[in-house]
C-alpha cells in the first residue's frame, strides 16, 4: 500500500490563512484550496490526499456540515486552526473534538503549524500500516481473524478435515462460528464447487422436516401440489452442514442414519431410492455423548457423525484475538458508524479484554456494531459498549481467585497440547511434579487426553475459535 503523500486539503478565505498557505510550499507540502465542497471531493478522487488544514472563524458555519455532509472529509486527518477556541461556537468545538487530529490557537507561526501537519501526517502512515497488516494477517481462505499460535494450529487442522471426504462433527458454543467452521471445511475441500446447505434442525417444524430433508412426490399429503426436491438432494456433488443437530427428533434420526448408510433419499411418497454424492457437515452445542446416555441421541447416528470433530472454543479461551477482532468488525461496519467515529478508546479495549463474553463472537459482533452507530464521540467508550466500568472495575471483571485459576487452567491446556498430552513431558516443562500436575488436572476437571484421537483427527479441546466475519 502507497503511503500517504505531502499533500493537503486546505479549507478557510482567512487572510493570515492564506499566508500560511503560501509559507507551507516552501516547507515541502502540496496545498490544495478548493472554493467548495464538489471541488474539494474531486481533489481527494484524483490525488493521494490524506490531510486537512482548515481555518475555523466564530463565525464558521459551512465547515461543520460539510463534514457531516461528506464522509471523504471527515476521512482526512485534519488540523484547525482558530483565532480564539473560546469565542468558537458549541458546534465549531464539537467538530474540533469529534473529527480533528489537533487544533492551533492564534497567534500562529509557520514551525508550530508544520509540526502538527507532520504529527497528522504520521498518523495517516501509521494507519496506512496498519491497514495493511490487518488485511496481511487475515486468513483469506478461511476469512478468519487471528494470528495466535493456537489459531495457526486451526487452520492448519482445518486444511487437513478438508482434504478428506468423511463426516465431521463440530463441537461449541452458542455464537462461536460452528457455520462458519462448516464454510471453510466446504471452501477447501474437493466439494468446493458443489453447493454448500444449511439446515437448523431446531428450527424447522416437526411436520415438515422429512419433506424439507429428503423432499416429495406431487400427491404425497395434502398441499403437495407439486413435486420438491429436498436440501439432501440440492445438495448433490457438495456438502450439506446440519445445525444443531441434537435438536432433531429421534424418529427423524433414524431416516437419517439411513441416508449416511445408504447415501440414497426416498422422497415422501416415492418409490424409488435416489442416490446422492453429498458431504455432511454437523453442528451443536449440547453434549451429544450425554445426550446418547439419557436416550435423547441415538449412539448409532452419532458415532456416524463423528468420525471427525472440530471444536470451537468459547471467545474467553484466547483474549488475546479480543482487540484484532474489534478492529475486524470496526472496519466490516464502517459505513454504519458516523463518520466521526475512528475506533476504540483503550479504556474499551481494557474492558473488552476483562469481559467474559458468553455470547462470543456473536456478542461482540453485536456489541461492537451497536456502540459505532450510537457513539457521539470520535472514540468508542466502554458505555457505548454496554461494557461501562463501575468503581474502577469493569461489570464482568472476575475476582483474583478466579482470574489466576483460569490462567492456571489454560497453561495447563497449553502446556498438555504442545506435549501431545504426554502428563510427564507437560510438568517438566511446566516445572512441577508429575503428581502435582495429575492434582491440578483434577482441580481443572482437565481431560489429560484432550479429548482427540489423532487416527481420527479429531482436534484437542484447547484449540481455538473458528472467527466470524
Amino acid at each position: 500500500m502507497m503511503e500517504s503523500s505531502r499533500q493537503i486539503m486546505a479549507i478557510g478565505n482567512h487572510s493570515a490563512f492564506q499566508a500560511t498557505i503560501e509559507e507551507l510550499s516552501h516547507q515541502g507540502w502540496s496545498v490544495f484550496h478548493p472554493e467548495s465542497l464538489p471541488e474539494a471531493l474531486a481533489i481527494i478522487g484524483k490525488h493521494d490526499c490524506r490531510i486537512g488544514l482548515a481555518f475555523l472563524e466564530e463565525d464558521t458555519a459551512s465547515l461543520p456540515l460539510e463534514m457531516e455532509r461528506a464522509s471523504e472529509l471527515a476521512a482526512l486527518h485534519w488540523v484547525v486552526l482558530v483565532e480564539d477556541v473560546e469565542r468558537l461556537s458549541d458546534k465549531a468545538r464539537d467538530l474540533i473534538y469529534s473529527y480533528c487530529f489537533a487544533y492551533r490557537a492564534a497567534p500562529l507561526d509557520i514551525h508550530s503549524v508544520n509540526v502538527l501537519l507532520e504529527g497528522a501526517l504520521g498518523m495517516a502512515k501509521l494507519q496506512d500500516r496498519y491497514d495493511a497488516y490487518r488485511e496481511g494477517h487475515q486468513n483469506d481462505d478461511l476469512r478468519m481473524v487471528g494470528d495466535t499460535p493456537v489459531m495457526q494450529y486451526l487452520y492448519r487442522t482445518i486444511h487437513k478435515v478438508a482434504s478428506v471426504d468423511a463426516p465431521v462433527l463440530i463441537t461449541g458454543e452458542s455464537g462461536t462460528g460452528k457455520e462458519l467452521t462448516a464454510r471453510a471445511i466446504h471452501e477447501l475441500s474437493s466439494r468446493r464447487q458443489g453447493p454448500f446447505n444449511v439446515v437448523n434442525c431446531g428450527a424447522l417444524p416437526a411436520g415438515l422436516i422429512q419433506s424439507e430433508l429428503f423432499g416429495h412426490e406431487k400427491g404425497a399429503f395434502t398441499g403437495a401440489n407439486q413435486r420438491k426436491t429436498g436440501i439432501i438432494e440440492n445438495s448433490q456433488d457438495g456438502t450439506l452442514f446440519l445445525d444443531e443437530i441434537g435438536d432433531l427428533p429421534l424418529d427423524m434420526q433414524v431416516n437419517l442414519l439411513r441416508f449416511l448408510e445408504t447415501l440414497t433419499v426416498f422422497r415422501v411418497g416415492g418409490l424409488k431410492e435416489i442416490p446422492v454424492d453429498v458431504r455432511v457437515l454437523a453442528a451443536t452445542h449440547v453434549d451429544l455423548e450425554k445426550a446418547v446416555e439419557r436416550g435423547e441421541f441415538r449412539e448409532d447416528l452419532f458415532h456416524r457423525l463423528n468420525v471427525l470433530q472440530v471444536q470451537t472454543p468459547a471467545l474467553r479461551e484466547h483474549p488475546e484475538d479480543i482487540e484484532p477482532l474489534a478492529n475486524f468488525f470496526f472496519h466490516r461496519f464502517s459505513s454504519d458508524k458516523p463518520a466521526k467515529v475512528r475506533g476504540f478508546s483503550h479504556e474499551s479495549l481494557v474492558v473488552m479484554r476483562q469481559h467474559r463474553w458468553p455470547g462470543n463472537i456473536r456478542e461482540m459482533v453485536n456489541r461492537v456494531r451497536r456502540s459505532m452507530i450510537m457513539c457521539e464521540h470520535r472514540l468508542i467508550s466502554p458505555s457505548d459498549l454496554g461494557l461501562e466500568r463501575r468503581n474502577g472495575h469493569s461489570r464482568d471483571t472476575d475476582s483474583l481467585q478466579q482470574v489466576r485459576d483460569t490462567a492456571e487452567c489454560e497453561a495447563i491446556k497449553a502446556a498438555l497440547v504442545r506435549n501431545k498430552h504426554k502428563v510427564l513431558h507437560a510438568a517438566r516443562e511446566l516445572g512441577i511434579s508429575r503428581v502435582t500436575l495429575y492434582r491440578l488436572l483434577e482441580k481443572h476437571g482437565i481431560d489429560r487426553s484432550g479429548g482427540s484421537d489423532e487416527t481420527t483427527g479429531a482436534f484437542p479441546s484447547t484449540s481455538k475459535t473458528i472467527q466470524l466475519t
